[in-house]
């Protein structure tokens, strides 16, 4: 059976592009996380202090990639240590966080979390909470950055 894990990560451009490219990632989505509003439009999550994060959803198959494997793979693509920005980009819309529907996977997500602190003197300030909510973003920014190749990504994608 598919699992379901969602990740923000700054734009959400690369984190899709990135984790698309993984054997057993099965489907990923761009959308807004966590917010206040009901559908809010990219506009609403930039201008309206909506709350939302841009978030990339994974259904994985945990038979093929395993959840430590795609948080071992996040943690190598973002900054853990700022908070409301990932590369050129900032803002609350573009905080870090681990969101999860199983309870079961929080778990694996905090030990994860606490075994890479230890790593580190700076605190880690990616969120882990529940997924309180998603809403998909609007269809041109899906799979951007296959569309358009050459746009702006915060990940070193080659």
């Amino acid at each position: 059976m598919n699992k379901n894990i969602y990740f923000a990560g700054g734009c959400f451009w690369g984190v899709q592009e990135y984790f698309s490219r993984i054997k057993g990632v099965i489907h990923t989505s761009s959308g807004y996380a966590n917010g206040e509003t009901e559908n809010p439009s990219y506009q609403d999550v930039c201008f309206k202090n909506t709350g939302h994060a841009e978030t990339v959803h994974l259904q994985y198959d945990p038979k093929i990639v395993t959840l430590t494997a795609l948080l071992e793979q996040y943690f190598s693509i973002v900054n853990p240590f700022t908070l409301n920005r990932q590369g050129a980009d900032r803002g609350v819309q573009y905080r870090s966080g681990v969101y999860y529907t199983d309870i079961e996977d929080m778990e694996i997500i905090r030990e994860y979390f606490n075994t890479e602190q230890k790593k580190h003197s700076q605190k880690i300030v990616v969120e882990l909470k529940p997924l309180e909510n998603y809403y998909l973003a609007e269809e041109y920014h899906q799979d951007y950055l296959k569309k358009n190749p050459n746009g702006y990504c915060h990940i070193a994608l080659n």
